[in-house]
């Protein structure tokens, strides 16, 4: 969805208010794609600040299904999405203080929601996704899933420090 900010740009204390209805059906992070379960209307403040310059200020919640990190299983994550952005007119890009200059999202002088939302759907990805903060993920071995029970995988790691001395004794060499 775009939003046309032609107006907010060119006329000086000019605010427009938008509710976007955007229609991401998926999201890609790295190399995977996550589909997207569900997302609340983006409520869209923006204002001019300045000769071909605009704050573009929003909110919006997004549900995407996930997978565990340590289990693997599907789960459901909410992202609640606040942002604050300046946009610059096309003509006005050459004044765009550094650090300022990730204007992806503008197309012209059209502001592509969705890309947007991309945007900040990444900066908000969550470090670590549990199902549940108690986690025990899955055996390393055999795969089982060790939140419905334990199996009888030998889970024993040996101290690699010592590695020399069982390769001694495995061997019978003598010292």
């Amino acid at each position: 969805m775009f939003v046309n900010l032609t107006d907010v740009l060119t006329n000086e204390g000019r605010t427009i208010t938008v509710q976007a209805e955007p229609e991401l059906e998926r999201v890609t992070i790295g190399d995977t794609v996550f589909p997207v379960k569900d997302i609340a209307p983006t409520d869209l403040t923006c204002t001019n600040i300045g000769r071909g310059k605009a704050r573009v200020t929003g909110s919006t919640k997004i549900t995407i299904a996930m997978n565990c990190d340590r289990c693997l299983k599907s789960v459901d994550r909410t992202l609640e999405l606040q942002f604050d952005r300046e946009v610059f007119a096309p003509d006005m890009t050459d004044t765009i203080p550094d650090g300022n200059d990730d204007q992806e999202f503008m197309d012209g002088c059209q502001l592509n929601v969705e890309d947007l939302l991309n945007i900040e759907i990444v900066i908000n990805w969550p470090m670590k996704i549990l199902c549940k903060p108690d986690c025990r993920g899955i055996c390393r071995q055999c795969g089982k899933d060790l939140n419905t029970g334990t199996c009888d995988c030998d889970t024993f790691v040996p101290d690699p420090r010592m590695a020399v001395i069982k390769d001694i004794f495995n061997g019978n060499k003598e010292v």
